[in-house]
């Protein structure tokens, strides 16, 4: 089939001319599993033959250069590339943001990661940490750009100040609707950064377009950006599906479906999506929901039959538009906290490197939605007013920072 679109770094491959700058120059890589070229090729692999570029050293981000690590806070050691035998350092080891050392292993970084197009997804951090150490040390940052594969749609609260972390690099809803080229834009205008940016920007990409709305669906295949982001329906419902990091049920770890189920051993899930349906029927659209049973192999509730229900973002019930999947999983809670007024919904251990903070309120970027699910006087209106001037905000914030078809 003829490709009609190019990623970042396909184009940065086929056309000498955008390398020319890069000709005698230190070049680092940060890179994942989904870095691959149209011919499903990594990224390093691809550039180290160039012929016209001198790759110095790499990167990997959480889970990895290569996809070694399963779960949050598993960290990876720095090792030396067994074909290539260049440095490759850990962004989620010892440390999280580049030390001199490493930044003195190049001249320019490309950085080419597939994002989920939601704040919480670690990748958008490390941008900004490689931003900043590069307005540092004077380093050049390429971003070899690639689909959002949620597309446009923007959903969410802005996080709050002071609750900035790992996992929440600035005031970004859940839901923010760039590309991560486009992020770099916004961050270093939001930080005042001084850095040597460029963005290798993709060619022929329409989030726009059906059936993938974000994704090249019947062009390019879906490579896992980490070990459980197996789907597009995952990445679909990842907006939403993340906060049951910080809850006590099920997000389908241990399972094939991981980041597209909720459930658990103690819940009736059909009464679950009653009263659902009862209390905010449209925040339900755009999707099918379906009851079901699991039994994760490992995580949370390993080896407990739990019921539950899998969010389905595709097929014929699929509108890109009106679903919202950041809303139903609020409204999930919701119903379990009104249904098991005494359920212990959140989890509280240390995530994502934060102590003294609940896991929900780190995700969430603040504790507004905790509070909305806890209070029970509070009713779906209240969580969307709050909800549509956030993101009526970042759209307007954004807007000059797009390199594509608009955002909203």
């Amino acid at each position: 089939m003829l490709r009609t679109m190019k990623f970042g770094i396909d184009r940065l491959l086929a056309e000498k001319k955008l390398r020319a700058p890069l000709r005698g120059r230190q070049v680092a890589l940060v890179a994942h599993p989904a870095s691959v070229t149209a011919d499903l090729d990594h990224s390093l692999d691809a550039l180290a033959v160039c012929g016209d570029l001198r790759i110095s050293s790499a990167f990997g981000p959480q889970h990895g250069l290569r996809g070694d690590k399963q779960d949050n806070m598993i960290e990876s050691p720095d090792f030396v590339d067994p074909v290539h035998g260049i440095p490759v350092f850990s962004l989620y080891g010892e440390v999280r943001r580049p030390t001199s050392e490493m930044m003195g292993s190049f001249d320019v970084i490309l950085l080419d990661l597939q994002d989920l197009g939601c704040r919480i997804y670690t990748f958008a951090t490390t941008l900004l940490y490689v931003l900043e150490a590069a307005a540092e040390h004077g380093k050049s940052v390429w971003v070899l750009d690639r689909p959002n594969p949620a597309g446009r749609p923007v959903e969410g609260l802005l996080l709050r100040p002071g609750w900035e972390s790992f996992v929440g690099a600035g005031p970004m809803p859940m839901r923010h609707g760039l590309t991560l080229g486009e992020m770099g834009h916004w961050f270093i205008d939001h930080y005042g950064l001084d850095v040597d940016y460029r963005v290798i920007a993709m060619e022929g990409w329409n989030p726009a377009a059906a059936p993938g709305f974000g994704w090249p669906l019947l062009e390019r295949p879906w490579v896992n950006p980490s070990p459980n982001a197996p789907t597009l329906s995952m990445a679909r419902a990842y907006a939403g599906a993340v906060m049951l990091e910080g809850a006590t049920l099920s997000e389908g770890r241990g399972t094939t479906r991981p980041l597209e189920l909720f459930g658990a051993p103690d819940v009736n899930a059909r009464a679950i999506l009653d009263k659902m349906r009862d209390l905010a029927p449209k925040w339900l659209q755009g999707c099918r929901l379906r009851e079901c049973w699991f039994e994760p192999t490992f995580h949370k509730h390993e080896g407990a039959l739990c019921h539950g229900v899998q969010i389905h973002p595709e097929g014929r019930d699929y509108d890109h538009l009106a679903f919202k999947p950041w809303r139903l999983m609020a409204l999930a809670f919701k119903a379990i906290r009104l249904l098991y007024p005494e359920y212990p919904i959140w989890r509280d251990f240390p995530y994502e490197y934060e102590t003294g903070k609940l896991p929900i309120d780190v995700i969430n970027g603040g504790p507004a939605l905790r509070e909305w699910v806890d209070e029970p006087s509070s009713k779906p209106g209240d969580l969307d007013s709050l909800a549509r001037a956030d993101e009526a905000q970042w759209v307007e914030r954004i807007r000059s920072h797009l390199i594509y078809e608009p955002a909203g």
